[in-house]
């Protein structure tokens, strides 16, 4: 047993406050208790029944936990000190939408098989390998995940599988104007039957906190600048790889690299290299907070499509009030000097100047 086991997750908080890891947050703390007692639960021992297989299914009433709130309330750090400090291997955190895509990969291999319900296979895989499944960021836009998510969580909850999980929004407000979304209200139900449903109500956005005073717009791009943009990535993200976002839109998918807890990583020819449109950007704008874009190059006729796209992208980012961290090859009024779309340019530059401003967007 780790030596956090030992502690209360309330302790381990406090612990962290007094060393300085934490910012002290009342909402943060109120939660924990009701996380501690999944983690007890989840670290009985598991009996075995006579013929080996696990009496997995938890005790009638026992329930999960729906986490939400807005962006930047801590909602990520508590579902990590939650995760890492249940003291069982089958356990699993992972991103919603990577979980997604999994199921949807394991259907379509059941499907060759020839079973008339391919999400049965898959679903019992799931529950025979893991008793706690912690999801971040629980969000559904897509017409494919909303129609099979309520009979997968029933599944697994039947199977005795914990599921925790964070997200933006209320349960009333998942796949909110969706597509045949009467036939995804069940599922909604089913989270406030089995899942305790808690708002964080924290009115800190520690991501903006981290980022208020800090340098966000680094020239030249190179491996200085890239070296200081791995540090704050490394402290809004709690030193985390991250794992590509990938975004529906328009029935197409548009991939963003880098992704975790609402901040997002790519390079300027990642996103104005391709040809994504203002859908695409407004897309990005709804899902992120924080986006950083490295490697902006100089602008010209030369490039003038990427060039409008780089506009177009800006304009998304600037009204949502999405915080913007880039590394470019001048200062935003000597990005684009000359040529056809100079001029026009001008509002964008003053907009990433504007932008780079302590307490930009910290109204939200």
């Amino acid at each position: 047993m780790t030596q956090n086991a030992r502690l209360t997750l309330t302790e381990i908080y406090d612990a962290k406050v007094a060393a300085g890891e934490l910012h002290p947050d009342a909402a943060q703390r109120a939660v924990l208790p009701a996380l501690e007692e999944r983690r007890a639960f989840l670290e009985q021992p598991v009996k075995k029944g006579l013929l080996g297989g696990f009496f997995k299914k938890a005790p009638e009433g026992y329930k999960g936990l729906y986490l939400w709130g807005g962006v930047g309330r801590g909602k990520s750090m508590l579902m990590d000190l939650f995760e890492k400090s249940v003291d069982i291997e089958a356990k699993r955190r992972v991103h919603f939408h990577a979980f997604m895509q999994e199921i949807h990969h394991g259907m379509h291999e059941a499907r060759k098989t020839g079973v008339d319900d391919a999400l049965a296979p898959v679903a019992k895989k799931v529950a025979e390998d893991l008793r706690l499944l912690a999801f971040d960021e629980m969000q559904i836009t897509d017409i494919t995940d909303a129609m099979i998510v309520g009979r997968l969580f029933q599944m697994l909850m039947e199977a005795g599988v914990v599921i925790v999980t964070t997200s933006n929004r209320v349960p009333e407000d998942l796949y909110k104007n969706g597509l045949n979304r009467a036939l995804f209200l069940p599922f909604i139900a089913l989270i406030r039957q089995k899942m305790d449903v808690i708002d964080l109500i924290s009115e800190t956005d520690y991501r903006q906190h981290r980022l208020t005073g800090q340098q966000v717009y680094f020239t030249p791009a190179g491996s200085a600048a890239r070296a200081a943009i791995d540090t704050l990535w490394h402290e809004l993200t709690g030193h985390a790889t991250g794992t590509p976002l990938v975004l529906s839109v328009q029935g197409r998918q548009v991939e963003v690299p880098r992704h975790h807890n609402a901040v997002a990583r790519a390079s300027f020819w990642d996103l104005c290299g391709r040809p994504l449109g203002p859908a695409d950007y407004l897309s990005l704008a709804e899902k992120v907070r924080v986006l950083i874009l490295e490697d902006i190059p100089m602008l010209s006729a030369s490039n003038y499509n990427e060039a409008k796209r780089f506009v177009t992208l800006i304009d998304a980012l600037y009204e949502a009030k999405v915080r913007l961290i880039a590394s470019a090859a001048d200062e935003p009024e000597r990005l684009y000097a000359e040529g056809a779309g100079a001029f026009e340019f001008e509002r964008t530059a003053s907009r990433l100047r504007e932008m780079q401003a302590a307490d930009w967007g910290s109204d939200l």
